[in-house]
């Protein structure tokens, strides 16, 4: 139960992200709700199409499109309150993701593939919405820009579920808990302290762009 409460704030989470997005472009509404919509339940659809789970449930079950449809249009109405309550959703997005990672993970290792399989899936259920909405907009995907940790938290909590829930007896809700708090918490920190991984030195990428 609390999975899913956490899976369903994380979907309007992620919508929000994707409406914020869609407002800043000046999409029309329903512009904002497609991104937004696709940013909420992407990484989702992509997981089950990945573990050949057909039709994907968030298009099988009507709830994960309307958390997130009704979510962008919120948005599209209030988008000021929203930009004020930036820390905020940055938090619950946090959760989010953390969520994604190891909910996508668990439900990898349920299908019975290999761990670095599940790893893989819960990190692309955690980050496949997000691509999805920066592709949507034309802007280079987060994952690949020089942004705070958002990538490397989702991997190792999936990580976690994979070879924990995987390979052990515990019961695999430990390791959903564990996962979570390890992605969430690291991706917290990394804001907090505005983590990030290191780039090219500068020499390097001056002389490429020369060449």
């Amino acid at each position: 139960m609390l999975q899913e409460i956490l899976n369903d704030v994380g979907i309007a989470v992620f919508a929000a992200s994707g409406a914020l997005l869609g407002v800043r472009k000046d999409f029309d509404l329903w512009g904002i709700v497609t991104v937004g919509a696709l940013t909420g339940v992407g990484g989702g659809i992509l997981r089950d199409v990945m573990l050949g789970i057909t039709p994907p449930s968030s298009i099988e079950n009507w709830l994960p499109i309307v958390i997130a449809a009704a979510t962008s249009v919120v948005v599209f109405f209030f988008h000021p309150a929203f930009a004020q309550l930036r820390r905020s959703v940055l938090l619950f997005d946090a959760v989010g993701m953390g969520v994604f990672a190891t909910s996508g993970a668990a439900i990898a290792v349920d299908h019975q593939v290999s761990a670095f399989a599940a790893t893989l899936v819960g990190l692309l259920t955690a980050v496949g919405g997000g691509i999805l909405r920066d592709v949507l907009a034309n802007e280079i995907p987060l994952l690949l820009q020089p942004a705070d940790l958002y990538a490397v938290p989702a991997l190792l909590g999936a990580a976690v579920v994979a070879l924990g829930g995987g390979q052990t007896s515990v019961p695999i809700w430990i390791w959903l808990v564990a996962g979570t708090i390890v992605a969430t918490g690291l991706r917290v920190l990394g804001l907090i302290f505005g983590w990030r991984l290191p780039t090219a030195p500068a020499g390097v990428r001056r002389r490429r762009r020369e060449a």
